[in-house]
């Protein structure tokens, strides 16, 4: 059976991917001289503890090259294929880490997809990559498969503050000042693998309304829309948005996902929004 692999930038809860014995790579996090893996060493709930007391913004890191060699080792071991779901490689450095470490394995067959998102999008497709590598398919059946999604995918988000985006130079100071002073609530988007605008709201409900319009004007419902909401620290509002999507959207199930620590250091708290393939 192809092994697919799995990092934490999508989202996915940790006991899921237990269950499903999917290998979860982690990202780093560092706060000054302490560094952190974000599997096992620093959870989103942590992260946001430490994030609210730092003065500066923590630094992120792709995982290093050597994390994957265990893997490697089991399918050279298992003669198995292995298929790496990695996210946008032009937000993280994981698609570069996985090329470097499966140059250590050139007798081992290592597929690494960039993806060209993150987030509840990127966890969509390792779930669909595992279910098709359970069922039997082949690594070129699931490299394939993966391949006709990506472009169909869209993330829309909204930030509570521009603060973070800001201080790590996405966005210049002014325009972070500007927008909170006339209360503007930009809708943010996945596009190309990149975090570009799509359209700005006045308050945070009518961003959120706009969200259920975009989904039910896109997201063509039924069980391969993988509709699915991303959030952090914004449960009950994430449960309500989930509630008004199936009043307007034909998707049986809407999953949660939290955002992840190397994904809040630059959206910050209470970042929520939405993910589906068209």
């Amino acid at each position: 059976m192809t092994i697919i692999v799995a990092d934490t930038t999508c989202g996915l809860p940790r006991d899921l991917l237990a269950r499903r014995e999917i290998p979860l790579i982690p990202q780093i996090v560092m706060f000054g001289e302490e560094s952190f893996h974000d599997d096992r060493e620093l959870d989103t709930a942590l992260f946001l503890q430490k994030l609210k007391a730092a003065k500066d913004l923590p630094k992120t890191a792709a995982p290093e090259p050597p994390l994957y060699y265990p893997i490697f080792e089991k399918a050279r071991n298992q003669k198995e294929s292995v298929v790496i779901v990695a996210p946008t490689g032009k937000a993280s450095g994981t698609v570069r880490s996985a090329q470097t470490a499966a140059q250590e394995f050139p007798d081992v067959d290592i597929r690494v997809v960039d993806t060209q998102t993150i987030s509840c999008n990127l966890g969509s497709l390792v779930l669909l990559a595992d279910d098709m590598a359970k069922a039997g398919s082949s690594a070129d059946e699931i490299v394939a498969k993966l391949e006709d999604m990506i472009p169909r995918g869209k993330i829309f988000f909204l930030v509570d503050t521009l603060e973070y985006l800001a201080k790590g130079g996405r966005i210049g100071g002014a325009k972070r000042l500007v927008a909170e002073l006339l209360e503007i609530k930009p809708i943010l988007q996945i596009k190309d693998g990149q975090v570009e605008p799509f359209e700005q709201q006045r308050t945070k409900k009518r961003a959120l309304a706009r969200l259920v319009d975009v989904a039910a004007e896109q997201c063509p419902g039924g069980e391969s829309a993988y509709l699915c909401v991303l959030q952090v620290e914004a449960e009950k509002e994430a449960e309500a948005l989930v509630t008004e999507l199936k009043s307007r959207v034909n998707v049986p199930e809407i999953p949660i996902y939290e955002l992840p620590p190397a994904i809040v250091v630059h959206a910050g708290p209470r970042a929520m929004g939405i993910g589906f393939f068209t």
